[in-house]
């Protein structure tokens, strides 16, 4: 928790562990995947959480990850915070953290 003189975290201005995992699950089905995701944002955010899963490009360069996946990943990321009335300044905050893990994960050419 915060001092009263120093701005909340990201994460306590989400709501904590309960509202990130409300939202991480939202369209997310394998348990494990789940806790890896709450885990990530949570510690991302300025949570206590450790995030203990691999990189981000460990973790998807087998996926082969296009751009056009990417956008419509970011579309529905965007959707979902919406749903939950996510704050426009917050929004742009996570946002900004899900982009900078971008050239991690994205790793092929979109196929048209």
């Amino acid at each position: 928790m915060s001092s009263a003189t120093s701005k909340p975290t990201l994460y306590e201005r989400l709501g904590g562990v309960y509202s990130i995992a409300a939202v991480a699950h939202h369209r997310v089905s394998a348990a494990g995947f789940k806790y890896y995701v709450t885990e990530m944002a949570c510690w991302a955010t300025g949570g206590p959480q450790n995030y203990t899963g691999r990189s981000m490009s460990e973790s998807h360069k087998h996926l082969k990850i296009t751009e056009s996946e990417w956008a419509a990943f970011c579309k529905d990321l965007d959707d979902t915070v919406a749903k939950f009335n996510v704050p426009e300044a917050e929004h742009k905050e996570l946002f900004a953290i899900v982009e900078s893990t971008k050239r991690d994960i994205v790793s092929a050419p979109s196929s048209l």
